[in-house]
């Protein structure tokens, strides 16, 4: 498909939606009773789940910082998440390039020197793939995270955005990726608004760059705005029965 198909005279995209129009979002937390937190994520098509174990010991006493925790994270995509079947370990160079993105990003926010010679392990597991992977898996470690009740400095929202035909569009679908239109992936702490990662899997003229990385940071304070929702409700729901 070329990318003049992927946009409508109209200005809709191959799914419905106007170029600055975030897919639907459900989550919902405590969806994983033998981890200390965890959350599921759907984005449009793209299923997350993230499980939080800690903190809890180190598992390898010469990996121990005696000031803080570390952060392990681990991130695996199921072969049936694709429309077509992939073989994928969470060993391959993209997977381990993932988690090491989603580490960075959350070492930056977990309040880790709050728990010296200790481990927080994030587990990630992709169930359906329809674009924005690396997004969904920030959204729900954030959730996640604040399920455990692991202390961070801010929320950690993320948003892909990209250019189609030279028309900034926001959180691509699959379709749309598999296109290569220039896509870039936003973290944002919504609080401060501090920008926490970038990523790039392709180039992106140095004229669209602005256009792009405005409409991601926007639709990463649309997606704070959901995941706050949801937490405000859980937390309503915990109060509810402890009155009860």
């Amino acid at each position: 498909m070329s990318r003049l198909e992927l946009i409508t005279p109209e200005g809709l995209r191959i799914d419905g939606r106007r170029a600055n129009e975030l897919r639907r979002i459900t989550a919902k937390t405590s969806v994983f009773s033998q981890s200390d937190g965890s959350a599921y994520i759907e984005q449009g098509n793209t299923k997350c789940l993230a499980a939080v174990y800690g903190p809890r010991e180190a598992r390898y006493r010469q990996q121990m910082l005696s000031d803080r925790a570390i952060l392990n994270v681990e991130f695996n995509i199921a072969p049936f998440s694709f429309s077509e079947r992939k073989k994928r370990s969470k060993n391959d160079k993209r997977s381990l390039e993932m988690a090491s993105f989603i580490r960075q990003t959350f070492e930056q926010v977990i309040l880790t020197s709050q728990f010296p010679r200790s481990q927080i392990d994030i587990y990630l597991q992709i169930f359906q793939h329809d674009g924005g992977v690396l997004q969904s898996c920030i959204n729900a470690a954030t959730m996640a995270l604040i399920d455990a009740g692991i202390p961070m400095s801010d929320y950690v929202c993320a948003c892909s955005a990209g250019s189609i035909d030279k028309v900034p569009v926001l959180d691509l679908n699959n379709l749309e990726e598999s296109s290569d239109a220039p896509e870039l992936t936003v973290a944002l702490l919504p609080r401060s608004g501090k920008v926490n990662l970038v990523e790039m899997e392709s180039r992106l003229h140095i004229d669209s760059l602005q256009g792009v990385m405005e409409l991601a940071t926007q639709g990463c304070m649309q997606v704070h705005k959901v995941l706050n929702g949801v937490i405000k409700e859980n937390t309503q729901y915990l109060m509810d029965r402890l009155k009860a």
